[in-house]
């Protein structure tokens, strides 16, 4: 299976696979797809730098791409202590209350608690592109939009192509005229953060609309050859899933132990909710007991991008931690009902190009 997205990026087969996990992005690469990065977990280039170097010795030689996280307006910022200071003591006290009232312990003595994803901040984001431009990466992600025009020029000039999610078909359109190389149609059904039209509807408009003059991606709700072959036949030229790579066991080996993978099996496909209290913008979640928390009368409305995930990053912390499966919120999408077991990067990779070999193969004989 081979598309104009193989040429355009150095692959074999194409799917693009996101993921805050650097082993299963390198593994992705590997298999001879293009695994992409997500960088917002990092709070600076110091931190993001070794992680890359790390890539760059593990993806045998394979391209790989990376995913910044830069809003199309850029937000006031100061310090982190003119940040806090905007988080009101009514949020916090919701926070620790619902803590308390679900019983969520305290993080193990010999793990630090961290400061929230920094990497939402605009100026973090911009960190992490001078970083990811020091090395060889094929393809920069923008979870926003287009990224600013000066970043796309220098990807441009070191001959790195610039990717753009898109919700609807207008900004699909201004994503290209901005200057964006590859578009990736993001339906209702993803994780993270998502618009408000399904991928079946979306994936055809987009590429009405700039097929022409951009290749384009289909993401949201794929998890199997069958969903491949039918993004192939909605015209996009591969697809992107991010999902599907949290039940891996490469997944673990960046993450560790923690209640994820259990809450993710078990889950089906209507265990999600669509919600800001993740980031500040709307984005698909696990449904938990964490999520119903937020969705009860009382609760404050979440605060915007980056001031919401400043104000339950350690929670998030310590309920991964809290080994109770019926607590996590973690962003996935609607698959998650076909997530069923724990497998290897290459041998999820097989089975999707096997079952997607097996559907074309099969409407072939329907001619």
């Amino acid at each position: 299976m081979r598309t104009s997205l193989c040429d355009l990026l150095g692959i074999e087969h194409p799917i693009v696979g996101f993921t805050p996990s650097e082993h299963v992005a390198a593994a992705i690469s590997r298999a001879g797809g293009l695994g992409v990065l997500g960088c917002v977990r990092f709070n600076g280039a110091e931190d993001l730098d070794p992680v890359l170097d790390w890539m760059d010795a593990n993806t045998g030689g394979r391209p790989y791409g990376v995913d910044i996280v830069m809003p199309a307006s850029v937000p006031a910022e100061g310090s982190r202590l003119d940040l806090d200071r905007l988080i009101p003591d009514g949020h916090r006290e919701f926070v620790d209350r619902t803590l308390l009232r679900l019983g969520v312990p305290p993080l193990p003595e010999d793990e630090e608690a961290g400061a929230g994803v920094l990497g939402w901040l605009h100026s973090v984001a911009r960190s992490h592109v001078d970083a990811v431009l020091a090395h060889p990466i094929r393809l920069i992600a923008n979870a926003l939009g287009p990224p600013p025009a000066d970043v796309i020029d220098r990807a441009h000039r070191q001959g790195v192509a610039v990717a753009a999610l898109a919700g609807k078909a207008e900004h699909a359109v201004r994503h290209v005229d901005s200057g964006v190389d590859l578009v990736v149609a993001q339906g209702y059904e993803a994780g993270g953060h998502t618009g408000e039209i399904a991928t079946m509807v979306l994936v055809p408009d987009i590429v009405d609309a700039v097929g022409e003059r951009a290749p384009v991606l289909a993401a949201g709700g794929i998890g199997s050859g069958r969903q491949v072959a039918a993004a192939l036949a909605l015209g996009a030229v591969g697809v992107w899933m991010g999902s599907y790579w949290l039940t891996s066991t490469e997944y673990r080996q960046t993450m560790g132990d923690s209640a994820l993978q259990p809450a993710l099996l078990r889950a089906g496909s209507g265990d999600t909710v669509r919600s800001r209290i993740y980031s500040g913008k709307p984005a698909r979640l696990l449904r938990s007991r964490w999520t119903e928390a937020w969705a009860e009368s009382g609760a404050p409305t979440p605060l915007p991008m980056p001031l919401q995930n400043l104000l339950v990053g350690v929670a998030h912390q310590r309920l991964m931690r809290s080994g109770d499966p019926d607590l996590v919120a973690m962003p996935v999408g609607q698959i998650v009902g076909r997530m069923t077991e724990v497998l290897p990067v290459a041998e999820i990779m097989d089975r999707l190009l096997r079952e997607t070999a097996d559907v074309l193969s099969r409407l072939d004989k329907l001619r």
